[in-house]
């Protein structure tokens, strides 16, 4: 299933649906950002995805990560709540979905790089390499907000 997603532009389709999701920020410890490349827009992007019924936001975050990458994480931080109603994301299907995100910091636990139907590629991506590199602007917005966050966090 493909997708589209739109900020803001007057052109876009009016949303029909409102899903809570979890995106998870991971840095290891070179200050490289945890990826996927994903397999229905292949953009760039933070793992992550829809709660599921009986899950908190937190488990929904591990789970998602561990699906779309292979690692194992724990949740260390809530970092932001998006919620524009300017940002939807269009389906192949006709679901037009209002943003409901909520990003997270997770920290390396386990794992080994494991792609699955949702990431064509997982890769720890160098500031330098994300600059570079095809993705959303609501990605590269949540990327900034997590190393702030990893930042401060380290201050603390």
């Amino acid at each position: 299933m493909g997708r589209k997603e739109y900020f803001d532009d007057p052109a876009a389709p009016a949303a029909n649906s409102l899903v809570p999701a979890a995106t998870v920020f991971v840095e290891d410890e070179q200050r490289r950002v945890l990826m996927i490349k994903r397999t229905d827009n292949g953009l760039w992007s933070l793992p992550g995805g829809a709660m599921e019924i009986g899950e908190s936001i937190a488990a929904c975050g591990v789970r998602e990560t561990l699906e779309e990458t292979g690692y194992r994480i724990k949740i260390v931080q809530l970092i932001g709540v998006y919620s524009d109603p300017r940002t939807v994301i269009a389906y192949d299907d006709g679901e037009v979905r209002q943003q409901f995100a909520i990003l997270l910091r997770g920290e390396l636990q386990a794992g080994a790089p494991a792609t699955s139907p949702e990431s064509a590629a997982v890769d720890w991506l160098t500031a330098d390499a994300i600059e570079a590199t095809s993705m959303s602007d609501a990605t590269r917005t949540r990327i900034a907000a997590g190393r702030r966050a990893a930042a401060e966090a380290e201050i603390a």
